[in-house]
């Protein structure tokens, strides 16, 4: 099949190595049954290969339904075990955009790769199923959130922003609202501003608060159609607001999730933990190196919270790293360029 010329990231490529090892180098085929699915394989003037050519420092020639690969010995395993796992997705109907093939990409390093990506035709698939799409995890920390989101009352997710924390919770939050699980669904953050001040907003109590929720409101919107989403909000089946009007409330029958938890005080924090009602699941999400209350992470909550209920029956932790970032790989290595010894 001809190629247009790509430009390729060079700067993305497999580092050489170093003058002392010799590094082995391999060549493999690889064929696919399902001629149909090729075209989103190999993606438009196949963008996709050249991608996993860009982050793998491989060549890859396509040769009608096969492909050929060329490269240093544990690129050339990790690329093919990468387009056999995009040529797998593809045929159980799920899509394929650029961030799936980076996120593919990133779990082909891992030790948990075979079970996340080659069982998922087997057995029973980790995926999050709501009424706009069907979403499966995008890195190993994802799968095991994903997983912990199903089966502990109270779920602390901390990590830096861009690992899906806030957007898993809210999509398992509406596929349970949608099944009958639960009966509401309750999204909650601290009104603190990022690092300035805005001054006077003018409106009512709720254009007041808003524009502090608008992430939420995204993550709903991305997985339920716009006029469910204000019926509910119409009905109260779904509510949105600030953590201080949770105080003096008990949260049954809910999913809650409460954002951006690094900041909040310690008083807040355990206001908000002792709502939780029967038949209720809540999820605390927040990156406690973004503190933005006065006083720093020495004040906040979330930290707080973490140091005395981590272990205790009921709760789970789940630490995300800038390796599980799945927004554009460069997002990552800000985050860890931030997060650094130097930061």
């Amino acid at each position: 099949m001809a190629r247009k010329p790509a430009q390729k990231d060079v700067s993305a490529f497999t580092p050489p190595p170093s003058p002392q090892r010799e590094v082995r180098r391999a060549q493999v085929d690889i064929s696919f049954d399902n001629q149909s699915l090729l075209g989103a394989l190999f993606g438009q003037f196949d963008a996709n290969l050249v991608q996993v050519e860009n982050r793998l420092g491989v060549f890859i020639a396509a040769r009608g339904n096969e492909l050929h690969i060329e490269g240093p010995e544990d690129s050339v395993a990790r690329a093919r075990d990468v387009l056999k796992a995009m040529y797998d997705k593809l045929a159980i109907g799920q899509d394929l955009d650029q961030g799936a093939i980076e996120a593919l990409i990133s779990m082909s390093d891992e030790p948990t790769l075979d079970g996340i990506v080659d069982a998922e035709p087997k057995g029973p698939p980790i995926m999050i199923r709501t009424r706009r799409k069907t979403i499966v995890p995008r890195s190993a920390m994802q799968a095991t959130y994903m997983r912990s989101l199903v089966r502990d009352d109270i779920i602390f997710a901390l990590g830096p922003a861009g690992t899906g924390k806030t957007y898993l919770a809210v999509a398992q939050a509406v596929s349970q609202l949608i099944n009958g699980s639960v009966q509401r669904l309750i999204l909650s953050r601290p009104a603190v501003e990022a690092g300035e001040k805005l001054g006077f907003l003018p409106g009512d109590m709720k254009e007041k608060v808003d524009p502090y929720l608008r992430p939420l409101y995204d993550a709903l919107y991305d997985c339920m159609p716009p006029e469910q989403v204000e019926r509910r909000l119409a009905s109260g089946e779904i509510e949105i607001a600030p953590i201080a009007f949770m105080r003096g409330r008990t949260l049954a029958d809910a999913f809650v999730i409460l954002d951006e938890a690094q900041n909040t005080t310690r008083e807040q924090m355990k206001m908000f933990l002792t709502r939780f009602g029967q038949n209720s699941r809540m999820v605390i999400c927040g990156d406690p190196r973004q503190v933005d209350i006065p006083g720093g992470d020495g004040m906040s909550g979330l930290a707080d919270a973490v140091g005395k209920l981590e272990g205790v029956e009921g709760f789970g932790t789940i630490r995300f790293t800038a390796a599980d970032v799945v927004r554009h790989p460069i997002v990552g290595r800000i985050v860890e360029a931030y997060e650094g010894p130097s930061a």
